[in-house]
């Protein structure tokens, strides 16, 4: 974080000084939520959970170097008291990143959100000093630790913004006012708890209506409902995607023969061939979306594509390859999932593995609500349409809708099964994988499916294991 005194931060966030001998000293470290992340000059952020009082770790960080706490009643050793922390932070948040004045982008969308940031970051940072959000950090507590890490040396603050309910981005976005927001699609991730697409367009458009006029609107051309929020903005509005009428696209779309897209960018600058590291097509959108970002911002089409064609996957479980030494191809993919993700990994499996056997190893796909049912059911089908070789549904009543959905398309969904937990999938596995073999694990994150992928990465390597 940019030094402030514990004097200002206390002014800042309406909190009373306790404890602290000289107010001048200076926050010069990171702002921390984890005690285990306090050192020199942090400013340790005290947050009462369900399991864990964050004040009972405050002698400990100030002795690990901490210059003070951020706590909600006195604690012994130097602290700002405010009545409410998670208020509290984001205050300063505002306060630093107004500040520092960079240019702040933020982004959503149903799916494809952190793969998204990851390229828009790879890219940017080739031209200035970037801060983007770590993995999915993107709720009212992560995203203003993420800003309080810009120094003055930042240009771009890349800010993944997630949403489970109307308001949410608008907080966000008071926290953190964007100059280009960026909205992705909207799909059917959190149906259940939003009640329907059009409700969840209206909580992901709250994003198009922070941007100043002088600010840049980036909408996918491809999604009805996103495209629409053109009228909810007076920003500027460029349009990415495969339609002919987006500012940003992409020509020549096609997959090589490991499954990774590869594409004509098209940029009002100019054009440029992209062939990429990640896997699936889906990311073609993905790269689209960095890419008006970054046009936006200066860069040519040309330095965009060569930043795309190199950049990688920054953040864990999302499409991972591992080539096991037997030849086995393990893609863990198991961080989260909903609806749209899935398909797009189920054509990704495909795509990798012509020619060789595919198995999808898929659980539970969490907040779809009264859509479960028939979401689960057709991903099931869908992995039939694809000639997934076999699929390996894992858990309780969702699962069993995943295998009744392979059944029921037709004959090959017999080699269908479904096991109980991930090690009954492990067992399976282990015993009936062959070299050359690729092996898809997805589902959403509760589910807790990366214990399989992690357990045949190391069973390829060092021998059997058990799940974790």
């Amino acid at each position: 974080m940019i030094a402030l005194s514990l004097a200002e931060i206390a002014a800042v966030v309406g909190g009373q000084t306790h404890d602290i001998p000289d107010p001048s000293v200076q926050v010069t470290g990171p702002v921390v939520r984890d005690s285990r992340e306090a050192g020199p000059g942090s400013l340790f952020v005290a947050f009462v959970g369900e399991r864990v009082d964050g004040h009972d770790f405050a002698a400990a960080v100030v002795e690990a170097g901490a210059a003070a706490v951020l706590a909600s009643r006195p604690v012994g050793v130097p602290a700002i008291v405010v009545e409410d922390v998670q208020a509290a932070l984001g205050a300063l948040a505002r306060h630093v990143v107004r500040r520092l004045g960079t240019t702040l982008v933020a982004l959503t969308g149903s799916a494809g959100k952190t793969s998204t940031k990851d390229l828009i970051a790879q890219v940017l940072q080739r031209k200035a000093p970037t801060v983007w959000t770590p993995g999915s950090f993107n709720n009212e507590i992560g995203l203003p630790l993420t800003a309080l890490s810009a120094t003055e040396e930042t240009r771009f603050l890349v800010l993944e913004m997630g949403a489970r309910g109307i308001g949410h981005i608008r907080y966000l976005t008071d926290l953190t006012p964007p100059k280009i927001g960026l909205v992705l699609n909207v799909g059917t991730a959190h149906i259940g708890e939003f009640g329907g697409r059009e409700q969840i367009a209206q909580a992901k458009g709250e994003l198009v209506e922070a941007l100043p006029e002088d600010g840049a609107a980036i909408l996918n051309a491809d999604d009805p409902l996103v495209r629409a929020m053109a009228s909810r903005t007076k920003a500027k509005v460029i349009l990415f995607g495969e339609s002919g009428e987006a500012d940003v696209r992409a020509e020549n779309v096609r997959l090589t023969d490991s499954g990774q897209p590869a594409f004509t960018l098209h940029t009002p600058s100019g054009a440029s061939d992209v062939t990429m590291r990640l896997y699936g097509e889906h990311h073609v959108s993905n790269a689209l979306a960095a890419a008006a970002v970054a046009h936006e911002l200066g860069m040519s089409a040309k330095e965009i594509a060569t930043a795309l064609s190199e950049a990688g996957s920054l953040s864990r479980w999302r499409m991972e390859v591992t080539e096991r030494p037997d030849g086995v191809t393990v893609v863990n993919d198991a961080y989260n999932a909903n609806p749209e993700s899935m398909r797009a990994a189920l054509r990704a499996l495909a795509a990798m593995g012509k020619g060789r056997r595919t198995w999808a190893v898929l659980g539970k796909m969490a907040e779809l609500g009264d859509e479960a049912l028939a979401e689960h059911d057709a991903v099931g089908r869908l992995a039939v349409r694809l000639n997934v070789s076999k699929l390996v549904a894992v858990g309780g009543r969702e699962a069993s809708w995943l295998q009744l959905g392979a059944y029921n398309e037709g004959s090959w969904g017999e080699e269908s099964v479904h096991v109980s937990d991930a090690q009954a999938a492990i067992d399976l596995l282990r015993s009936e994988l062959r070299p050359g073999d690729v092996v898809l694990v997805k589902a959403s994150r509760s589910v807790g499916l990366e214990s399989v992928a992690q357990a045949l990465v190391e069973t390829g390597a060092e021998g059997e294991v058990s799940a974790r």
